[in-house]
């Protein structure tokens, strides 16, 4: 049955977060929990009484209201909120009835789970989907709960903390789970939460925590048998290793160090063979005891303090139990392996060292690698779910099979061999078959994995598509540096960047022109997207600051000229335009999607027209689209001082407002009603394919036409926001001139109230503040400070 409503049980930050993501997929839920045992202060005072609604139902209240303050947020906009009712166990399990999906997300407690349990299915409707989000407790035990008509349609689903922003969601059958509801679970949370699904054995902890777990203890007790100290653990098993910049005891800091213990204990307790490798080092039980928990207690392996120097991050030191200044961190091996280029060389040279970082690094990955392998057929059907699982899960850029890899398989087994270790059967099998690495490419470039003996094909969701194969396989149809053009099928190309960082310049705009000539002639439609780190970050600032000192005054117009030419190609292209945009997406990048005949972008995806914050102000049509749109608010007929929808559009671009999520882009103004957006970032170019064929259907190519300008009193409103903004201390003089420049060209510069101007005026009056810009001190120290510090001067 399809899933249309959901119940969460359970309101703590792990179902509240649920509720909310689940929210942000347009998915109504009702958020339940235990009724209160007393009465609080302010409700006694309110003369409530323990039958009192707002009492029975404040838990789950309280924990919907956690969700608007929360950060990183939870919600893509606060007004999500909305889609989210309260109850409680005792009142309102019978509005059970009304969903297609409970999910189960209580304490982490087996007896309170299958009473629950009997409860739910005596309330749900025949053939509703019933799931737990339990992160190790064994789903085989929790369905004594289930009764037998309900068995077919129980299973676990595990969200990975903070369910909005991690992708990984492990689905695990239970005992009697239909292959078709696990089936529809997977698409739902692929398509519509936009999740990378990985399917796990009921083992305790499943994939993600049981690895990622080992690899932390593994991690604590080679820093104490090494002495090692924290902050040099953690440079250690950072991005040099592959993981994410949190690295191993930061990651800890995050998620709570009485979370990480509860999740060790559970494969001890469970796992008696494993025990030892989860016991604890003393000092992490004085931690706890001390309440050092991480982030949420103010402290744990580091700790934030004010010193006269400002604040500064301390770092506990084990042995002393003290928190003593970071240290900088020198190892030759890691000088060795930051030098090194891509991340297999770097870790080649890292774990090949001669010091004692060298040897820490090779024996964290090595136990790691091991564990892996040896543990690989128990807790999955194959080692692609290892490895996205601990990608998804826990940010690595390789798998564990895939480091084997990149290390060479070989000559990690024989070096585990002369150390006296034991290597895993599967390795044992994969090298005696002549084989050398656990991935591999058919004739057609294709990805397969190794399993059962041999090479199968990677299973590859028809949701989406992968560029780099695409060239790969000859579907490259004209390109040059900076951007190919290539075909997708169905007569829809993709106009894909690959300059450095995605930047905007020559190359990009020629192939602007290019494709579009190409696609006119022989395609129903274009697509304008990559996959690359993220969509476009803006223009060649670094070639913009160099012809300014120059003072190639002609040369930094002509380039103005030629974006927006660019910009005005895609808009008035005779066959439609769809911009798939995702991540970072700023600056020119926000204006080649703001031209587009429709936007297709991510959910996470973050636009702005972020040019004043270099001194500068949108060049490339995003001043004059902005200001098209603010007119646009006017409804036809209706005589309404257009200053409050200038106003919206001026402060967005005034003070280089970025999007949180590609709705708040919306709220912005950089989406339109009718852009819709993808929850899942991997489906991103095959969804806008999908709107390129659905406008080629009865496309009719833009036609060009005049519109009202704002004019000076317009400009006089938004001067004095400036003035207000400004004696408020809360922009600079510098911000304040910029914002003036801003004003001018948006409200249609010297032209009369309604004066009706054509959209080259506009853009001609969007160079020319560009221009009076560019040459400013200040303008360039702004630029300086952003290429050598990627961040914002306010000066």
């Amino acid at each position: 049955m399809p899933i249309y409503k959901v119940a969460v049980l359970g309101s703590g930050v792990m179902g509240s977060t649920i509720a909310a993501h689940l929210a942000n997929a347009g998915i109504p839920s009702i958020l339940l929990d235990i009724v209160p045992s007393s009465l609080l202060p302010e409700e006694e005072a309110a003369g409530l009484t323990l039958e009192s609604p707002k009492v029975r139902n404040r838990i789950a209240s309280a924990n919907k209201a956690k969700l608007l303050k929360m950060k990183p947020a939870p919600l893509f906009v606060p007004e999500f909120a909305e889609l989210i009712e309260v109850g409680n166990f005792e009142d309102d399990l019978h509005r059970l009835q009304e969903v297609d999906w409970v999910v189960e997300v209580v304490v982490e407690r087996l007896d309170i789970k299958i009473d629950l349990f009997k409860k739910v299915c005596q309330n749900v409707r025949p053939g509703t989907i019933i799931s737990s989000n339990t992160s190790g407790i064994s789903l085989a035990a929790m369905s004594e709960g289930i009764s037998e008509e309900h068995a077919p349609n129980f299973l676990g689903t595990h969200f990975f903390n903070p369910p909005r922003y991690m992708k990984l969601f492990e689905l695990i059958p239970g005992p009697k789970t239909d292959p078709a509801v696990l089936k529809e679970v997977e698409e739902f949370a692929e398509r519509v939460l936009g999740k990378g699904v990985v399917y796990a054995k009921d083992t305790p902890n499943f994939i993600g925590n049981r690895i990622g777990v080992y690899g932390l203890a593994a991690t604590l007790k080679e820093m104490m048998s090494s002495g090692l100290t924290v902050d040099e653990v953690d440079a250690l098993t950072g991005p040099i290793m592959g993981r994410p910049k949190s690295a191993s005891f930061r990651t800890v800091d995050m998620v709570g160090l009485d979370t990480f213990v509860h999740v060790a204990n559970n494969v001890g307790d469970n796992v008696p063979e494993e025990k030892e490798f989860f016991v604890m080092p003393e000092f992490i039980h004085t931690m706890i005891k001390n309440g050092w928990l991480g982030d949420k207690t103010g402290q744990g392996f580091y700790k934030r303090v004010r010193t006269e120097k400002g604040r500064e991050i301390l770092v506990l030191d084990p042995n002393t139990m003290e928190y003593v200044p970071r240290k900088k961190v020198k190892f030759a091996s890691l000088d060795r392996a930051k030098n090194a280029g891509g991340l297999k060389d770097r870790v080649k040279a890292l774990v090949n060292g001669k010091d004692a970082a060298a040897e820490f690094a090779w024996r964290v990955l090595r136990d790691v690698l091991i564990y892996s392998a040896r543990l690989a057929p128990t807790i999955a059907d194959d080692v692609t779910a290892i490895d996205n699982a601990m990608k998804w899960g826990y940010n690595w850029e390789l798998g564990p099979f895939e480091m084997w890899d990149a290390l060479g398989v070989k000559a990690v087994a024989e070096r585990i061999k002369t150390e006296g270790g034991t290597v895993p059967e599967i390795v044992e099998n994969l090298l005696a078959e002549g084989k050398e690495s656990f991935y591999s490419k058919d004739e057609e470039g294709n990805p397969l994995y190794y399993g059962d003996g041999e090479y199968k094909a990677t299973p590859v969701s028809p949701y989406s598509v992968n560029l780099k194969l695409a060239h790969k396989q000859g579907k490259k149809i004209l390109g040059n540096s900076g951007a190919s053009l290539i075909d997708l099928g169905d007569g829809v190309a993709c106009l894909e960047f690959h300059s450095p960082n995605n930047s905007i310049g020559a190359d990009i705009l020629n192939m602007i022109h290019k494709s579009l000539e190409e696609v006119e002639k022989n395609y129903l439609g274009m697509v304008v997207g990559n996959q690359g780190k993220n969509f476009c970050v803006g223009a060649n600032l670094m070639l913009i600051m160099l012809e300014a000192e120059d003072e190639n005054w002609d040369d930094i117009d002509l380039m103005v000229r030629e974006f927006q030419r660019g910009t005005m190609a895609l808009k008035y292209a005779k066959k439609p335009v769809v911009a798939a945009p995702f991540g970072m997406t700023l600056g020119g990048g926000t204006e080649i999607c703001l031209h587009a005949h429709g936007i297709q972008p991510a959910a996470e995806t973050y636009m702005g027209l972020v040019e004043l914050g270099v001194g500068l102000i949108p060049g490339g049509g995003g001043t004059k689209e902005m200001a098209i749109r603010a007119m646009e608010g006017v409804l036809p007929g209706v005589v309404v001082a257009p200053d409050y929808f200038y106003a919206q559009r001026f402060e967005t671009v005034a003070m280089a407002k970025v999007s949180t999520s590609a709705e708040m882009a919306r709220k912005l103004g950089f989406l339109r009603d009718s852009d819709r957006y993808s929850m899942n970032a991997d489906h991103v170019i095959m969804d806008a394919k999908a709107r390129v064929l659905d406008l080629a259907r009865d496309f009719r190519p833009l036609v060009p036409k005049k519109y009202k300008v704002g004019g000076p009193g317009v400009r006089a409103f938004l001067e004095m926001a400036l003035y207000g903004m400004k004696e408020g201390n809360f922009i600079s003089e510098y911000d304040m001139h910029l914002g003036k420049k801003l004003a001018y060209a948006m409200t249609g510069g010297d032209k009369p109230a309604g004066a009706l101007v054509d959209e080259q005026y506009l853009l001609d009056l969007e160079r020319e503040m560009f221009m009076s810009l560019v040459g400013e001190p200040k303008t360039l120290d702004r630029i300086r400070h952003m290429l050598t510090k990627n961040k914002p001067l306010r000066n």
